[in-house]
């Protein structure tokens, strides 16, 4: 029997069962798969928790790698035996098996192992979007990027280093800032006991930077405001400290003509060009050695609670990996 993850009601880890599951052959324009690592991302816990709401009982998880089992009626680019990676997909990933639109699919080239497809996909979309499309940055530019030690921190530091950008981290220790560091930041700041906004203001000599990327949320996406140069924008993708407050919009203009954006990966990446494009430039850069993928956990797919419980206690580092 197969057997996934599943909740069926919201709250913490200890919702996550471990449950045999149904997976059967594959509809139109469907793949069946079997997985062999899952990517596990924050997203996860904001749709355990119902912060993100979803019809219950649910999987979980969007993001994996595996092979390809069984094709349905009309998918002609996959066959059985393709190993195959995805991060833009319905829920479903913590399972040993699944069915999955196979346009959401992309073949996993030579070059790129299984484990750090699970730990890229969903992360390095997320990171192609934010410094390719949102704001594209270039060489010369100084930006600010919170949470420089978690998975998309990474990915995103290295990336943007490689661009010929200056990388200002926020990390909540000295260990996270040494990782940081590592992986491309120029400079890091512990949050837990300098000002971060003060900080920008001394590296950049008081020009401020142009974007500034926050998956924290409530706890420094005003003072994220504070650290724009003119006419900057920050990229709010994340809330894991909670949800930003409404607030009066006259503080876009009051700050120097601030943009916020709320942006999500599934509308980035909702058509399938779009989608392997962006694909295609992660594999580029992660085969190409400029971005290196470290998974820095892993956890048998079975004690995704645990797995869960480490994530949100801020625990881990990097990418984590559920493996099957």
């Amino acid at each position: 029997m197969t057997h996934a993850i599943r909740f069926h009601k919201t709250g913490g880890p200890e919702v996550l069962v471990w449950e045999e599951v149904q997976v059967g052959k594959p509809g139109p324009g469907e793949a069946r798969i079997r997985h062999t690592a899952v990517g596990l991302n924050f997203i996860d816990i904001y749709n355990r928790s119902g912060v993100y709401p979803v019809q219950l009982p649910s999987g979980l998880g969007g993001e994996g790698a595996g092979v390809v089992e069984e094709v349905g009626a009309g998918v002609t680019d996959l066959k059985p035996g393709d190993r195959v990676c995805y991060g833009s997909a319905p829920l479903g990933a913590y399972a040993e098996a699944r069915l999955i639109p196979a346009e959401r699919l992309l073949k996993l080239p030579d070059g790129v192992d299984d484990k750090s497809a699970a730990a890229m996909m969903l992360k390095g979309l997320t990171v192609q979007y934010l410094i390719r499309q949102i704001y594209k940055v270039k060489a010369g530019d100084t930006i600010l990027l919170h949470a420089a030690a978690g998975g998309v921190g990474l990915i995103l530091s290295q990336w943007a280093k490689s661009l010929g950008a200056t990388v200002i981290g926020t990390v909540g220790s000295d260990e996270k800032a040494k990782l940081a560091q590592a992986h491309g930041c120029a400079h890091t700041i512990n949050y837990a006991r300098e000002d971060f906004v003060q900080r920008v203001v001394e590296i950049t000599g008081g020009k401020k930077v142009p974007v500034v990327y926050d998956s924290v949320g409530k706890d420094t996406f005003l003072k994220s405001l504070d650290c724009l140069a003119p006419t900057g924008i920050v990229a709010l993708f994340g809330q894991s400290s909670g949800t930003v407050e409404p607030f009066n919009l006259g503080l876009l203009a009051a700050k120097g003509s601030l943009f916020v954006t709320r942006p999500t990966l599934n509308t980035y990446a909702a058509k399938r060009e779009n989608l392997v494009a962006m694909a295609n430039e992660l594999f580029d850069v992660v085969k190409s050695g400029a971005v290196k993928i470290e998974v820095n956990q892993t956890y048998p797919l079975k004690d995704a609670a645990k797995a869960h419980a480490d994530l949100g206690a801020r625990k881990t580092t990097g990418s984590t990996v559920l493996t099957v």
